[in-house]
């Protein structure tokens, strides 16, 4: 089969990007599914394979830890492939990780198949990102990125309640068979749409995508993604359990606080790429210690089931503040070896999703009660802020010591950190 992939033309109608970005989103939205069905789904998936929930909780775990460990081998593996066939074969290889998982007749056998459902995630999101951003006009290009994550927030608001409230009527398995569904019209659509940008990071070598790794502003916004995003999934990975259990609603209602958690992450991913497009460290900023002050609220006031909404709300609007901006705070660090820094970012962001998971897994199994996690969650969003503060003090050293002699990007990232 030839692949119909043209050179593009440039500049792309904004019409045609919208598709290109649109085939991309599509992909995201499987990809957000599958991350978090399992998380509302643990009851059943647990009483179905007679498991403990927090032994379940591992499904979360090891999904992130695939995620962790692909992106940066998946990216390197694949160095010398276009990106855009590279996305093709990405989407498909997550259509099949969950049939495995759909197929799985036993807890270790699902357990291996989250694992190697994860592989492809990072570096789909990352090369995803990566094409997005070089097919964009300057000053949007954070726009566009936040556009493809959009298909992730939006399957918070309906692929996941939807298939969570799915699967506690007809079974578990069918929120990973709708995955299934929605990845192989991704792969059409992927194959049929988006062209291969020039200057697309495909440099040829390991060595050059390696040289990512020798910037310091790479390795402090892999440790904001990785601590600070973990405050978020603390509380996330366990909303099946919270929702009943602390706000006193039935297991029915979980669907509905994953819609309004996912109508969070909505918005706040169209914030944060209107708002990275002008400051990078402002939005990263806004968005930690809006995680902050949330998880910290809904830890007091969460027993009153409205509050308790109300907060989670909020918690995912500021915890989407960080996706986009640190993106192309990864893309701009490391602009001649940008595939392993941008498929880096989702290593950093599913290890804040294994650790929170895992803490909060801790915690509960300590029997501090299920408000335990939320307090885990202000520990890791305030340990992110402290790195963010970290970074943007070498940030303005850098800049004062090189202002003349080092260039920097449009969004005042160093060119060299």
């Amino acid at each position: 089969m030839t692949q119909p992939h043209a050179p593009p033309q440039a500049p792309l109608s904004p019409g045609r990007l919208r598709l290109v970005i649109l085939a991309m989103a599509l992909g995201a939205f499987a990809i957000g599914t599958t991350e978090f069905a399992s998380m509302g789904l643990l009851p059943q998936i647990a009483r179905d394979l007679e498991v403990s929930t927090p032994q379940a909780g591992m499904l979360i775990t090891l999904y992130a830890l695939g995620v962790v460990i692909g992106a940066p081998l998946v990216t390197i593996a694949a160095v010398r492939m276009p990106r855009a066939k590279l996305l093709v074969l990405l989407i498909a290889l997550i259509g099949l990780g969950n049939l495995l998982s759909a197929m799985a007749p036993t807890f270790s056998v699902l357990a291996a198949a989250r694992f190697v459902s994860g592989l492809p995630h990072g570096a789909f999101f990352g090369v995803a990102s990566l094409v997005a951003a070089r097919l964009s006009p300057p000053g949007r290009r954070a726009r566009s990125v936040s556009l493809v994550m959009l298909g992730l927030t939006i399957a918070t608001m309906l692929g996941v309640p939807a298939s969570t409230a799915f699967g506690q009527v007809v079974g578990w398995r069918s929120a990973y068979v709708i995955v299934v569904v929605v990845a192989a019209l991704s792969t059409i659509a992927i194959w049929r749409l988006v062209p291969e940008p020039e200057g697309a990071g495909v440099t040829g070598s390991i060595r050059g995508e390696l040289r990512a790794l020798r910037r310091a502003q790479v390795w402090f916004a892999l440790g904001i993604g990785s601590i600070g995003f973990g405050g978020m999934f603390a509380v996330y990975s366990y909303i099946g359990e919270i929702v009943p259990g602390v706000m006193g609603l039935g297991e029915r209602a979980v669907p509905v606080a994953l819609f309004v958690f996912g109508v969070g992450m909505t918005i706040g991913n169209v914030l944060a790429g209107r708002a990275a497009d002008r400051s990078l460290y402002g939005t990263i900023f806004t968005g930690l210690i809006g995680m902050t002050v949330s998880l910290t609220v809904f830890a007091l006031v969460a027993e009153n089931a409205i509050a308790g909404m109300i907060l989670l709300f909020a918690l995912a609007i500021t915890s989407q503040f960080m996706g986009p901006s640190l993106q192309l705070f990864l893309l701009d660090a490391s602009p001649d070896a940008p595939s392993l820094a941008a498929a880096l970012h989702h290593s950093a962001l599913n290890i804040g999703n294994s650790l929170g998971a895992a803490l909060g897994a801790a915690v509960l199994a300590a029997g501090w009660g299920l408000l335990a996690p939320a307090w885990t969650g202000v520990a890791l969003a305030v340990a992110g802020l402290g790195i963010a503060g970290w970074s943007y003090a070498v940030h303005r050293r850098q800049q004062a010591r090189t202002a003349v002699e080092a260039p920097t990007t449009p969004d005042g990232v160093p060119a060299v950190c």
